[in-house]
């Protein structure tokens, strides 16, 4: 494991997650910086997306769920009784496999819906954050002549990306995101890792992919799990070309996963 790193933005420590009497994550302390892309890589069932979730407390929902450990975000367990879930999720936004926009919703209020619940509302302003977030993900040119259409009219890639305006519309710190890519065509990929690395300048990114490609081509550090452990943690590219590890080195060559 990487030591931890001075201007983490979110640290695990000691994280344990059990489903029942599966115990799917194991003692897992690891760190993430602000303003980074982290990738966290390893076969299916090692615990990727469990850790992902655990960073915005998403297990609350499953039942049989137990979490152990301290989740830190700016130093402070979002574990903690004092702590709201639903204030914390406002700074931890999370972008799913399938893209899912709501269904009964244009593209516009797609965009603001949770700029709503928040309470704020004048029109000019959502008007602005409309705008600039399908700016920020480089969807304004090809939806400006129809806010106002279902939003799932929208091709994938185009909702995966009109899915990540609706996380930042809300003004998060941390957005996570769980195989964003896996079930778009190789284009709207390219589009939606390009989006990845300019929103690093303005949010820590946490992303769980299958494909090393993609952890190679988009993170600052790259965390390689293996049965709910976490085996290695580094610089992404000293990960993928000198690991430490004998068996992210198999992993990584393909001998396994």
């Amino acid at each position: 494991m990487s030591e931890a790193t001075t201007d983490a933005k979110i640290r695990l420590d000691r994280l344990n997650v059990h489903f029942g009497a599966n115990h799917a994550v194991k003692e897992v302390t690891m760190a993430m910086a602000s303003n980074s892309v982290t990738a966290i890589i390893g076969p299916s069932g090692c615990g990727k997306s469990t850790v992902l979730r655990s960073i915005n407390r998403m297990h609350d929902l499953t039942p049989g769920a137990r979490v152990n450990g301290s989740v830190l975000l700016d130093g402070e367990d979002i574990y903690r009784k004092e702590c709201d879930p639903v204030t914390m999720r406002r700074r931890v936004g999370m972008v799913f496999q399938k893209p899912n926009p709501f269904p009964a919703m244009s593209i516009y209020d797609n965009v603001i819906a949770g700029y709503r619940l928040n309470g704020r509302g004048r029109r000019s302003e959502m008007d602005a954050l409309v705008e600039q977030c399908l700016q920020r993900v480089s969807l304004w040119d090809e939806v400006k002549e129809r806010l106002h259409v279902n939003a799932m009219q929208l091709s994938g890639g185009q909702q995966q990306r009109l899915c990540i305006a609706r996380t930042i519309a809300v003004m998060p710190e941390v957005i996570l995101m769980d195989e964003p890519c896996s079930a778009l065509d190789p284009i709207s990929t390219l589009k939606v890792e390009e989006l990845i690395d300019e929103l690093k300048e303005k949010y820590t990114i946490v992303i769980v992919t299958h494909n090393m490609q993609q952890a190679a081509r988009v993170s600052d550090t790259t965390a390689f799990f293996y049965l709910g452990e976490l085996i290695e943690m580094g610089d992404t590219k000293k990960i993928f070309t000198n690991p430490e590890k004998r068996q992210t080195e198999d992993y990584i060559t393909g001998r396994f996963g």
